[in-house]
């Protein structure tokens, strides 16, 4: 794979689709005047891609709009409908999820690969890139190995090439139950300390033991703030008081 580092972007027009309607997207539009983080990758729905990938990304946004970017873009060659339905499945709402159903993006840039072997017909090699007002700044290519290597197009190397100092976001989980307002005070809380957090909700098929196992509690909130067990909401309320 070779890189395409100062070349312009393809000028093609993304075939989008949002609210089960079609929003085409053209490239020059979406490129000029901007600075852009692009990856790319097999497929929707593939293991990586939505365990890892495109998560890491999602979660690492604010950061990288802190950081002078403008927008974060997924490329892969799927059409509208299943790139639209990953969003939804993802919870996608801050990376533009862009689908390459032709190819012709990823082609233009040299990263269009022969997946038959997977029954995948062609598809995109996975990499990322940084895109300033439609040059291609810098590429992350993943290595020629076989399979689907995953080592270098993550979100934690692009902020790290944009800004080695960049202030990585707290990890923060919190752990609720249906009706706690405790719980929602909890969470206003890291609202208003701009802290997002993944929750965990005790009901379904979450159980109680789970929230005695992990916390060695029984009451909710349980708030883990970067792998330290905070307790409930005094114990944040302490936190935040330093």
């Amino acid at each position: 794979m070779e890189t395409a580092e100062g070349k312009q972007v393809p000028q093609t027009t993304f075939k989008c689709r949002k609210d089960g309607d079609w929003h085409p997207l053209n490239a020059k539009d979406f490129f000029t005047n901007k600075t852009v983080v692009v990856f790319s990758l097999p497929g929707a729905f593939t293991p990586t891609c939505s365990s890892t990938h495109l998560p890491r990304y999602e979660e690492l946004a604010a950061t990288f709009y802190q950081n002078g970017v403008d927008h974060i873009a997924c490329i892969s060659v799927n059409d509208g409908f299943v790139m639209e339905a990953w969003g939804q499945n993802q919870n996608v709402t801050e990376v533009v999820l862009l689908p390459d159903g032709n190819g012709e993006f990823t082609d233009g840039i040299g990263m269009l690969v022969d997946k038959r072997d997977l029954g995948f017909g062609k598809r995109s090699w996975r990499y990322s890139m940084l895109v300033k007002n439609g040059t291609i700044e810098k590429m992350f290519i993943e290595p020629d190995k076989p399979g689907d290597p995953f080592e270098i197009s993550d979100a934690d190397t692009m902020l790290q090439y944009i800004n080695p100092n960049a202030q990585m976001p707290a990890e923060v989980t919190i752990m609720t139950k249906p009706g706690c307002n405790f719980c929602l005070e909890a969470k206003q809380l890291l609202h208003e300390k701009a802290y997002s957090y993944e929750e965990i909700e005790m009901s379904g098929g979450v159980s109680y033991m789970s929230l005695r196992n992990l916390t060695g509690k029984s009451t909710a909130p349980q708030i883990f703030i970067d792998g330290q067990h905070i307790d409930g909401l005094d114990g944040l309320k302490a936190f935040f008081a330093g």
